[in-house]
């Protein structure tokens, strides 16, 4: 797809193909797939990452890789890359997968070819477009006075707990998803709902959308199926968090810092 150099975001399985350099962990900086003896199942030209051009590819599952190479777990990034790098990986996850799960199409069940003007696919048959599939989902940061409201879910593999997050319904505005998904989590209710950032989280499609919102009433009642656990916590007495990349550090680390000044 390329002549010359650029990142390679080269997804096998679940996996990212990384290169390996005196402990350093760093994504392909190389011509294309073929320059690791890798056939590209599909490509994805995805923008810039640090000044240069990169692509997201898919490679065989059991793809034999070059010495100096191996694959690393999506998640396994999380601390190994810079920011950058890492917002890239999760833009490749996502596109790579889209490409391959959105191959015919949806109305019809025709094959679907690449659009060449934007991101998107069309069916030849029908004329139905195809973009890119985005599940907005808001991320809350709960506050009363100096604490935070955190839970943990079971689909935590480590201890550390969060802030609570879900997925918009339709016909939601994102202030009533927040007071629902809090409500229906919790028991807790909520005010003064205010925005803070967001995040891409292809996990599988995620947008994430964060909010800070005040206690305005309630006591902890946890919904057993979504949590398995929720507590206020003192800014002075955090449990285990989630990592320095993800909108929920940012935001609790944000209201740490707001509350110590």
């Amino acid at each position: 797809m390329t002549g010359s150099r650029a990142y390679w975001f080269i997804v096998t399985g679940k996996r990212m193909v990384m290169a390996e350099s005196n402990g350093a962990t760093a994504v392909p900086f190389i011509e294309s797939p073929g320059e690791l003896g890798l056939t590209a199942l599909r490509e994805q030209h995805i923008g810039t990452c640090h000044g240069h051009e990169a692509f997201a590819a898919e490679a065989a599952e059991d793809s034999i890789l070059p010495e100096g190479f191996r694959r690393q777990g999506v998640w396994g990034l999380f601390n190994t890359v810079d920011e950058e790098f890492f917002a890239t990986a999760l833009k490749a996850v996502h596109l790579i997968e889209w490409d391959r799960d959105g191959r015919f199409c949806s109305r019809c069940g025709s094959p679907v070819a690449m659009k060449k003007e934007e991101r998107a696919k069309e069916c030849p048959d029908c004329g139905l477009t195809i973009f890119p599939r985005l599940s907005p989902a808001v991320i809350v940061l709960v506050t009363r006075g100096r604490e935070i409201l955190l839970a943990r879910s079971p689909r935590f593999k480590d201890t550390f707990y969060s802030v609570l997050a879900g997925f918009v319904e339709p016909g939601e505005r994102l202030e009533e998803t927040v007071q629902r998904e809090i409500r229906e989590e919790t028991g807790i209710e909520v005010t003064d709902i205010r925005y803070f950032g967001s995040q891409h989280w292809p996990f599988p499609d995620s947008l994430m959308i964060g909010f800070t919102a005040r206690y305005a009433g309630g006591e902890i009642r946890i919904d057993p199926s979504e949590i398995v656990d929720a507590h206020w916590f003192s800014v002075d007495a955090l449990p285990g968090l989630p990592g320095k990349i993800s909108i929920a550090r940012k935001m609790i680390d944000w209201f740490v810092e707001q509350v110590r000044q």
